[in-house]
């Protein structure tokens, strides 16, 4: 086909679009088409490969159910979901001034599950899953250093093995599982286990790309925090562990260098908050910001 061909079959089909009675879906489809239609011209895309590229994506559909999304998977390791989840923090917080920045957010996963149990901070939400104990502690604040009192911490992770409990019952067992609310002067601490690394699923046409391409499958040890507080923007974000194992290679692309802290090793003794441990264990500090929900705009 020649270049004007070309040129004359991708305006065809923007000229298709054009009647879109909804302007948002008419601004998303325009733009796709020109992008699709120059990544094959850029690329000379050929037959075969565009045969394969189908037949990839017809394998995700396949796969796919309510508790294994292989299509979000795939939009995970190749960036998307992290690029949304920037996009959306810098419009949820509308450009909000503040001492400090508010906290990154980083992708929810596919392991979130509402209706965590409510606990009394201090509680210990590893008891009887596999890992070694760690104390979570810290504060949750404004983007001026102001202390959030009854803020919400919805905390999830998997177990020292990797493993999350969705992934070993048909529903989630609540382990490794908790909500908690910060004090009158923001402070939240609670005991949970040390996360370890562990890899996405990879049995499916995602793993299949990951290994022809030569990409690690692996996500670094990690524990989810959804905190909000009325007044503030919601964040869906991690505590990564430094030193983990992948830390530099994250699968999912979620790891923030903000989000990467020290757990200290302690030995056997009297942790933090009293508690007499017989065992080694670990702790992590970590504060919280969060910014203030914009102004509306006016209409």
């Amino acid at each position: 086909m020649s270049e004007y061909n070309q040129e004359k079959l991708t305006q065809d089909v923007l000229a298709a679009f054009a009647n879109t009675p909804d302007a948002r879906l008419r601004e998303l489809m325009t733009a796709l088409v020109k992008h699709l239609h120059a990544f094959a011209r850029e690329v000379d895309l050929k037959p075969d490969e565009w045969l394969a590229g189908m037949k990839f994506l017809d394998a995700i559909g396949q796969i796919s159910t309510e508790r294994r999304p292989e299509f979000i998977l795939l939009s995970d390791t190749l960036g998307l979901s992290m690029m949304v989840v920037a996009l959306e923090q810098a419009r949820a917080t509308g450009g909000a001034k503040g001492a400090t920045p508010a906290t990154e957010a980083t992708v929810e996963g596919p392991f979130y599950w509402p209706g965590a149990p409510d606990l009394p901070l201090g509680a210990d939400i590893g008891e009887g899953v596999p890992g070694e104990p760690t104390f979570y502690m810290g504060r949750v604040t404004d983007t001026d250093g102001q202390p959030l009192a009854g803020a919400l911490l919805d905390v999830w992770s998997g177990d020292g093995e990797g493993k999350y409990d969705v992934q070993l019952a048909a529903e989630p067992t609540m382990r490794a599982r908790g909500r908690f609310r910060t004090d009158a002067e923001g402070r939240y601490w609670f005991w949970s286990i040390l996360p370890a690394y562990y890899p996405i699923p990879d049995d499916g046409p995602v793993g299949t790309m990951m290994r022809a391409t030569d990409r690690s499958i692996y996500r670094p040890g990690h524990i989810h925090m959804q905190v909000s507080a009325p007044g503030h923007v919601m964040l869906t974000t991690h505590i990564f562990v430094a030193n983990s194992p992948y830390i530099d290679q994250d699968a999912v692309f979620g790891k923030r260098d903000s989000l990467v802290v020290d757990f200290d090793h302690h030995a056997p003794g009297k942790a933090p908050d009293g508690r007499e441990m017989a065992k080694p264990y670990h702790s992590a500090s970590y504060d919280f910001r969060l910014a203030p929900t914009p102004a509306p705009t006016p209409a």
